[in-house]
């Protein structure tokens, strides 16, 4: 292609926040034109399977905060594409009564006044079946929270992202990023300048900021995403009111186990273990470390007695961690047109409306709508590595 397309915005990136961020602006009427380097719908990243979990339970303020606009967003994008996103089943979180992290999540709910119920030894069985509540552990339900549908979610954003007269384009691969007052993308297909670019591209985010000079503290590592089958099928039901759960810690590990009910596959329950095995993207699967995988045989057994204490299918995901597992939400340190949302460390699903509103605004150079701190690239100092 000879002819440079011109547009106002070129977001590099089709998962759940590149999509958001492209939604977003074409909103705003911005001409936007959404890159993917596979083919659509893909497995390939971070953003793809059938469900998430959507809550306000968390050890920090500003997630909790955000959260709250972000089920309203999720809400906006259920009415305009019709169709269903999002199904509350509450979430249990657990953990040793006297642990910082779990009082930490707890009095996040009740500082922000989230509705929830705190669930004693005496209630315990009686709310959340078929679940062991083990010695000097403390239980609280975050009662708004539940699944996000992911794959329709995705779907549903990029939907009424080109509803708006947004452009896509998928098995485009970035190959060059020359910053400047008008930014050139360069793709396997083609040369784009646009006087902005935000860049949401998951694990391959410090390839595309190397382009730029720059590179982040990104860690990319491969989830193994078990399936547990029901010895009694329909134990642990969404349909049973059984909820989506979090453990701060437990006997088995300080990292979190989290699970959602028997949904996409029927019989079978989804409890994963929220860390994994450093990987290269683009050769994932010579990831092959089960050690998450015995530590939830373990735990499964002790505590959710009425799965079958072996993975029945596995399948496998990515997340992008920075050191403090917080997200990457801020402009190029030396390109204020160039965007970078990255580094969502396996939590980032819940907020994909949020954060496209925010990464939408720092691309128009608005002020944006939250306080960023937490999320500025400055935070990592002598640890992000610059050519500049």
């Amino acid at each position: 292609m000879s002819t440079k397309e011109e547009y106002d915005c070129i977001v590099i990136g089709a998962g759940v926040q590149g999509s958001f961020t492209a939604y977003q602006l074409a909103k705003k009427n911005k001409k936007t034109l959404l890159l993917e380097q596979f083919v659509l719908p893909h497995t390939r990243g971070s953003s793809h399977g059938q469900t998430r979990i959507i809550r306000k339970a968390y050890d920090q303020d500003f997630y909790t905060n955000m959260m709250d606009e972000s089920y309203e967003l999720w809400a906006q994008l259920e009415r305009e594409a019709g169709v269903k996103l999002y199904r509350q089943t509450g979430l249990l979180v657990v953990g040793p009564e006297n642990s910082e992290v779990y009082q930490q999540y707890k009095n996040t709910l009740q500082r922000n006044k989230v509705p929830m119920m705190i669930l004693n030894r005496d209630n315990f069985s009686q709310h959340i079946p078929h679940v062991h509540l083990a010695e000097g552990d403390g239980a609280v339900v975050d009662i708004p929270a539940g699944v996000l549908f992911a794959d329709r979610a995705l779907k549903a954003a990029q939907g009424q992202f080109q509803k708006l007269g947004g452009v896509i384009r998928d098995q485009e691969k970035v190959t060059d990023i020359q910053p400047g007052p008008v930014v050139t993308v360069s793709t396997s297909a083609g040369v784009y300048r646009a006087k902005s670019v935000v860049i949401t591209a998951g694990p391959w985010a410090n390839r595309l900021l190397a382009h730029t000079g720059f590179q982040l503290p990104l860690e990319v590592v491969k989830i193994n995403v078990c399936y547990w089958k029901e010895k009694v099928p329909g134990s642990y039901d969404v349909k049973q009111r059984f909820p989506c759960f979090l453990v701060t810690e437990c006997e088995e590990t300080k990292e979190h186990i989290y699970g959602l009910p028997s949904n996409e596959y029927p019989g079978l329950v989804k409890v994963c273990y929220h860390g994994g095995g450093e990987t290269d993207p683009d050769q994932r699967d010579k990831q092959t470390d089960r050690s998450d995988i015995d530590i939830l045989q373990r735990y499964i057994a002790r505590c959710l007695p009425g799965l079958v204490p072996e993975p029945a299918v596995v399948e496998s995901c990515l997340y992008t961690m920075t050191p403090d597992r917080h997200f990457v939400l801020d402009c190029h340190p030396a390109y204020s047109n160039i965007v970078v949302g990255a580094g969502f460390s396996g939590h980032g699903f819940k907020f994909g409306p949020i954060i496209g509103k925010l990464l939408c605004e720092l691309s128009l150079g608005e002020v944006p709508s939250y306080d960023l701190s937490p999320f500025r690239i400055g935070r990592f100092q002598a640890r992000t590595k610059s050519a500049l």
